[in-house]
């Protein structure tokens, strides 16, 4: 039975590969051409959770560009499944660590990610170093891409 399975998936493969490679592909052209004319680079996907639901609020929102798409992961019921920003997090955002989450568009390259749960459960337990390694790696990289 397995080897039957294997016999079936192997070829199929490289089709596989190369059709998330389109997808991606394709994800990242569809920001080029929507977002980056419209001023849009930046995607957070935060919920209300206790742990960071203040913190963000307070201290990362109001420091990220004023055209930031902000989807919150408690309302996720309520996404429309066929809009670009709710594509790019499932896509981009994977299926681990990926709430809270920093998306940030680079125009003709492959979008950075920020991803902001470990350090916030580091965060809970006093060692605030992590998050603020990270909030400065994101607004060095948002203050370049601001420039360019």
């Amino acid at each position: 039975m397995l080897f039957c399975a294997v016999v079936v998936i192997v070829p199929l493969l490289p089709f596989l590969l190369f059709g998330l490679f389109l997808y991606r592909t394709l994800l990242a052209c569809s920001l080029w051409f929507f977002w980056c004319p419209r001023g849009i680079n930046t995607l957070l996907v935060y919920s209300r959770s206790p742990n960071w639901e203040d913190y963000i609020e307070q201290n990362i929102i109001p420091r990220l560009p004023v055209k930031t798409v902000v989807l919150n992961w408690s309302d996720r019921r309520e996404w429309p499944w066929f809009s670009l920003a709710v594509r790019v997090f499932r896509h981009f955002g994977g299926s681990e660590n990926f709430n809270p989450i920093v998306i940030v568009i680079r125009p003709f390259r492959m979008p950075l990610v920020y991803r902001f749960h470990g350090a916030f459960l580091d965060y809970k337990h006093g060692k605030s170093q992590p998050l603020h390694d990270l909030e400065s790696e994101l607004f060095s990289t948002l203050d370049k891409n601001l420039k360019v």
